[in-house]
């Protein structure tokens, strides 16, 4: 029997819908899957999983525990998680589902805790802050783990740090940094699953009007691609030299935030880091400017400095907040800032997904397959794992490509002409 915290059991019907659904469009994750369910990899091993908790996760999740493994499961962040969604994986009886839409910072993390406490032996992240627990307050788990897997640049970065400064506990795959993720999970899916929530949520035309999105990342790159696309005037404000010029070379407008501030209708922060909007530039916008976050924490825009300033605010339309200012403008803020597409959305197009987490599910098994326990690294997932996704994905869809003959092989393999 496995246990669960859900928010209301009645409602797995729908969310059971939902992960059908998403399972039939992921023919990636389903040859898999297929596979984990022949060779048993995980049999034996625990696997704890914090990830956003709504239907394409599910079908993560339900591979890994048909793949043998005992799974924990839980969000990674309080306002991506879908409660039917979450009943749904509970009423299966297959996993521990410890997910509620809305939780305090307490509750989540309290979540994140329960999610560990039987004592994993791969951890797979979605942000970093099972890792962050495991080398902090429950560094006692860490002996038992032999890998983890994390797929957000937020949570690379994490590790890096960790690795650079000696404390890394035990070895990681950074799935981010796989070609099948970065060139389409952070390009395409964030650039299409951003404007689908902005607009979905606000109801407002995107054409002609004017977006700054802030940080041209991989993930930056589609949201302004996408709203180029849209017919809006795209300014990019960045931090890194070589990547304002490539915004540049592409066609956008190039500024500092504060030059960009008067001039936007819509802002999207795409970071990374903290404090990227904060009070200086809300008291330069427009009177009705939308204010988002794509990047994975709440602090890019400073709700904490909007929230101070404020002489009132109120809930304008459902996710999306008013606050009126001093200077008697109002600045909106959808889904508290936190991670637009997903606390305001569905998250990625499924078809995206079934790509990054068939990294997942293979870097996992990878892990629990190896001959010798990896070394305490940061590892680039394996070259054949980010071929075979890509294979799989063009079988289905009975797409051939060409191959170099053996002549070719030696030709561009040698010095000699």
């Amino acid at each position: 029997m496995f246990n669960y915290e859900v928010k209301d059991i009645s409602l797995a019907p729908y969310g059971l819908e939902k992960i059908e659904w998403a399972y039939r469009n992921m023919p990636v994750l389903r040859a898999i899957e297929a596979e984990l369910i022949k060779s048993q990899p995980f049999e034996g091993l625990k696997i704890s999983v914090s990830v956003h908790v709504e239907a394409k996760t599910a079908c993560l999740a339900r591979a890994l525990a048909r793949g043998g493994a005992e799974v924990a499961l839980t969000g990674c962040n309080p306002l991506s998680t879908q409660d039917d969604v979450a009943a749904a994986l509970a009423s299966l009886n297959i996993m521990n589902v410890y997910a509620v839409h809305g939780d305090t910072e307490e509750e989540y993390f309290a979540r994140l805790k329960k999610t560990l406490s039987f004592g994993p032996h791969i951890v797979i992240d979605d942000g970093g802050d099972l890792a962050l627990l495991l080398h902090s307050e429950m560094k006692d788990l860490t002996p038992n783990i032999i890998g983890g897997c994390e797929e957000t640049t937020t949570g690379v970065h994490r590790l890096e740090i960790l690795k650079k400064e000696g404390k890394l506990a035990y070895p990681v795959i950074a799935v981010n940094d796989a070609r099948c993720k970065h060139l389409f999970d952070n390009r395409f899916g964030t650039g299409q699953s951003v404007w689908t929530a902005i607009m979905a949520t606000t109801n407002l035309v995107v054409a002609g009007k004017t977006v700054v999105v802030a940080g041209y990342g991989m993930c930056g790159r589609g949201v302004a691609m996408r709203a180029k696309g849209l017919g809006a005037n795209v300014i990019v404000t960045e931090i890194d030299p070589v990547k304002a010029c490539e915004a540049l070379m592409e066609g956008y407008s190039v500024m500092t935030m504060d030059e960009a501030a008067p001039l936007g209708d819509f802002f999207v922060t795409v970071t990374g880091c903290k404090d990227v909007i904060t009070e200086k530039h809300f008291l330069m916008m427009k009177d009705g400017a939308v204010c988002c976050n794509a990047g994975h924490f709440d602090c890019e825009v400073s709700m904490k400095d909007i929230t101070r300033m404020a002489v009132s605010s109120s809930e304008l339309r459902h996710n999306v907040v008013g606050y009126k200012l001093s200077n008697g403008r109002t600045v909106c803020i959808i889904a508290e800032g936190r991670l637009v597409n997903l606390a305001s959305g569905d998250g990625h197009p499924v078809e995206i997904m079934d790509m990054s987490f068939a990294l997942q599910a293979q870097s996992a098994m990878y892990i629990a397959t190896s001959i010798a326990r990896l070394p305490v690294d940061v590892y680039q997932t394996p070259e054949e794992i980010d071929n075979r996704v890509a294979e799989i994905l063009l079988k289905t869809k009975n797409i051939k490509i060409d191959e170099l003959t053996d002549e070719q092989k030696k030709y561009i393999s040698s010095w000699e002409f």
